[in-house]
């Protein structure tokens, strides 16, 4: 299996129009302009990257509405949120996790952002939140 690799950092905004071009130019990013609704997280989003880089990207995101699992997080202030990795199996990933005392705070679900790919939450015993997103598989296809 390949190790880890850093796929985004989230950063939630109170609007990703708004925030988007600010962002930009001040980390001199490109944004495509595109914005993202996910249904499932009741979150609209979008990515920021360097040039046409495959590497590291980072992610604005709104709450979609309040019921939203973010709102909350945006009305003390928003900001950094979380850092993602993408990984070879989530299964494994998890595994590991809960034996370094980690806590899956949500079950692995399709994200729209990444063509359905599967991802989820781990809340560590540092207090800091990781997204994983399996590499390849999307549920009801076979890898």
């Amino acid at each position: 299996m390949r190790p880890p690799t850093v796929h985004h950092v989230r950063f939630v905004v109170a609007s990703v129009e708004d925030a988007a071009p600010q962002f930009a130019s001040s980390l001199g990013t490109l944004w495509d302009g595109e914005i993202i609704h996910d249904p499932l997280q009741e979150v609209r989003l979008t990515f920021l990257r360097y040039g046409a880089s495959e590497g590291p990207a980072l992610e604005l995101l709104e709450p979609a509405s309040k019921s939203s699992p973010l709102h909350s997080f945006l009305g003390k202030g928003g900001g950094l949120h979380h850092v993602c990795y993408e990984v070879d199996s989530l299964e494994v990933q998890l595994q590991m996790s809960r034996s370094a005392g980690g806590l899956m705070v949500k079950r692995p679900l399709p994200a729209v952002a990444f063509g359905g790919r599967l991802i989820t939450w781990v809340f560590t015993r540092e207090k800091l939140l990781v997204e994983y997103l399996e590499r390849s598989r999307v549920p009801g296809k076979t890898s």
